[in-house]
C-alpha cells in the first residue's frame, strides 16, 4: 500500500477529527476514578464520540468489541473493557481511542494514574510521553521515517526501559491503519523520506521491564511477559514543510 499524501481538504477534515478526539480524551481523563469499571470508560468514550457526530474507529474493527481500548497496569494495548474490571487506587490505565469524522480517522492514546500512584509508575508515564516528543523532533519533511523510531527507542532505553517491538505506529487517513509501519526502536535502515502531507500515528509503547509481550486468550489484550507496568502515548501527526502538527494535541508544543 503506498503512503498517501493528504490534500488541503483532507488535512482540514483530519484536523477536525483530531480536535474532537482530544476532547474525548479530556472527558475520559476527568471521569477516571477508583471504583469505576473499564466498561464505564468505554461507554463514556463512545457517548462523547457520537455526540460530535463521529463514529468510533475501533468498534468492530477486525472484530474488536469496544470503542475505547482500556489497558490496565501490565496490559500494553487493546485491553477489552469489562464491567468486572474495576479500577483501583494506584493503577495506571492506558486509553487508546479513535474517531472517524466525515470518513477520516484520528488516533491517540494517553496513560493516566488512578489516584495516587507509585513514583515508578509516574516516571514511566512521564518518560513514555517524552519518548513521543523526542521522536517528533525528526518528524519533518526531508528527514527519514526511522529517524523517528531511533529517537524514541534511544530515549526509552537510556532510562532503562523496554521498548515493545511486536507493535508499532502507522499511517492514518481514510483507513485507521495505512502505510507506513513506524517501529519505536532503531532500525538498520532509514526508511522512507518524509514528505509534507503525510499523516502518521506515532505511538511509543514502553515497559518498565523487558520489551517482550504476550497476547491473552481473547486474542486482543497484549501484556508484558514479565508482568511489569506498561505505558502508551500516541498522537496523530501531520508532516509539514517545517514543524510537525499534532492533530490530536492542540496545546503549545515543547521546544522541538
Amino acid at each position: 500500500m503506498p503512503i498517501t499524501i493528504k490534500s488541503a481538504r483532507e488535512i482540514e477534515l483530519m484536523t477536525e477529527a483530531g480536535r474532537i478526539l482530544e476532547i474525548v480524551h479530556e472527558e475520559l481523563e476527568k471521569a477516571l476514578q477508583p471504583g469505576m469499571s473499564t466498561l464505564d470508560i468505554d461507554r463514556l468514550g463512545e457517548e462523547v464520540i457520537r455526540s460530535y457526530d463521529c463514529i468510533p474507529s475501533f468498534l468492530n474493527y477486525n472484530g474488536y468489541p469496544a470503542s475505547i481500548c482500556v489497558s490496565v497496569n501490565d496490559e500494553v494495548v487493546h485491553g477489552i473493557p469489562s464491567k468486572d474490571r474495576i479500577l483501583q487506587e494506584g493503577d495506571i490505565v492506558s486509553l487508546d481511542a479513535g474517531v472517524i469524522y466525515k470518513g477520516y480517522h484520528s488516533d491517540a492514546a494517553r496513560t493516566h494514574g488512578i489516584g495516587e500512584v507509585s513514583k515508578e509508575a509516574q516516571q514511566l508515564m512521564k518518560i513514555t510521553k517524552e519518548c513521543f516528543f523526542e521522536g517528533i523532533k525528526y518528524a519533518k519533511e526531508g528527514n527519514y521515517l526511522f529517524d523517528i523510531s531511533a529517537a524514541i527507542g534511544s530515549y526509552a532505553e537510556a532510562h532503562g526501559y523496554g521498548v515493545v517491538r511486536d507493535l508499532c505506529g502507522h499511517g492514518i487517513g481514510t483507513a485507521l491503519h495505512e502505510a507506513p509501519e513506524i517501529p519505536n526502536y532503531k532500525m538498520n535502515r532509514r526508511g522512507v523520506k518524509l514528505k509534507a502531507g503525510m499523516t502518521l500515528a506515532i505511538e511509543p509503547m514502553i515497559n518498565i521491564g523487558s520489551w517482550e509481550v504476550n497476547w491473552l486468550d481473547d486474542e486482543w489484550t497484549v501484556v508484558t511477559r514479565d508482568h511489569s507496568l506498561s505505558a502508551h502515548y500516541e498522537n496523530t501527526v501531520l508532516i509539514t514543510e517545517s514543524e510537525p502538527r499534532l492533530l490530536s494535541f492542540t496545546r503549545e508544543l515543547p521546544s522541538l
